[in-house]
């Protein structure tokens, strides 16, 4: 495991930290730093900008060739964190006393750090991770005019407002896929100067302000459009099983509904948070993928396989499956033991 440790003082010091532990390239343009590498460590993009008030962004699109360990370490500031990851998955602890805990993909996630504190995050091996750190320094952003931090729930309050040196929290919250698009398109901005620093720094507002909304939320247990809880997401991954014990049977979405007891809307946004894919779209490639493993491994005739995974046309079979790995089934089958 690769340890890299950051003395997390401004952001600005943080980045260019990064870029001597990562051995990489380090550009500078309008006040936004754009950190690339692609070397014995992995490959990746890392962008980080710093606004008034304590705001700045620390923005990770990176694959790692060993689990890479990063901790940062807070001097003499009280730090909240809004963290959303786009891809992949990440592990995470604020203090040593406390054991690692997953922070998954589409999770609203809220942390704040004690003033002299390591937080330490891990990155998976050979995996593509795209996380987002919103950076808030309390003491900042409280001298900011209208910050109306007074009208956050009574525990975000405390978190902003706390001076205990020795308070910490963590918020690991529902999914959601509408702060996921927001934050695809802070990425995809591609505006120049005075324009470009404004749309990011007014999208950071936007996201922090979904990622508080669903935290008080999620605390008067109300549910808001495009988020789910960790009940539903376990509820999905049991469909998802269900549907793989029952591969040859003709399951309907009105089906997963009565067994799960959630909505059709709810099941078709789980498979989207947990597998980028409708109920359908899911269904038809594991399908597909079982069937590709049947003809390297078993001697099943193609009709046999067509009825194993719950097709009633072998025509339709072939098309979809050539559509998927361009290449009809029985011609894979033939190339695969060639080889």
């Amino acid at each position: 495991m690769r340890e890299i440790l950051i003395n997390n003082t401004t952001i600005e010091d943080t980045i260019n930290e990064l870029n001597v532990a990562l051995d990489g390239n380090l550009v500078e343009k309008w006040g936004e730093y754009t950190l690339t590498f692609n070397n014995e460590f992995g490959a990746g993009v890392i962008r980080s900008i710093g606004f008034d008030w304590g705001l700045s962004l620390l923005d990770f699109d990176v694959n790692f060739k060993e689990v890479t360990k990063i901790i940062f370490k807070t001097i003499d500031k009280k730090l909240v964190e809004f963290i959303f990851i786009s891809e992949g998955y990440l592990e995470y602890k604020g203090k040593i006393s406390e054991d690692f805990v997953n922070l998954e993909r589409y999770q609203n996630i809220i942390v704040s750090s004690l003033e002299t504190n390591k937080k330490t995050f891990i990155f998976p091996k050979s995996q593509q991770v795209k996380v987002n750190f919103i950076q808030v320094v309390t003491k900042d952003y409280l001298k900011k005019k209208n910050n109306n931090t007074e009208y956050l729930d009574k525990v975000l309050k405390s978190v902003f407002k706390d001076n205990d040196p020795n308070t910490s929290f963590k918020h690991l919250g529902n999914y959601n896929l509408k702060i996921a698009d927001k934050v695809k398109e802070l990425g995809d901005s591609y505006d120049n100067g005075i324009i470009r620093t404004l749309s990011i720094e007014g999208q950071l507002n936007l996201i922090m302000a979904m990622q508080i909304l669903e935290h008080q939320n999620s605390e008067t247990s109300k549910s808001i459009t495009d988020s789910l809880s960790k009940d539903t997401i376990k509820k999905i991954q049991e469909l998802s099983n269900h549907i793989i014990d029952n591969i040859s049977e003709p399951l309907t979405i009105a089906e997963l509904s009565k067994l799960s007891g959630l909505g059709p809307k709810k099941i078709q946004l789980g498979f989207k948070i947990l597998y980028s894919k409708t109920v359908n779209e899911y269904t038809r490639d594991l399908k597909l993928e079982i069937a590709r493993d049947q003809l390297t491994n078993d001697d099943l005739s193609i009709s046999e396989i067509v009825y194993s995974i719950g097709f009633k046309s072998r025509s339709y079979f072939s098309k979809i499956f050539h559509e998927r790995y361009g290449i009809l089934p029985n011609e894979y089958r033939i190339q695969v033991r060639e080889k």
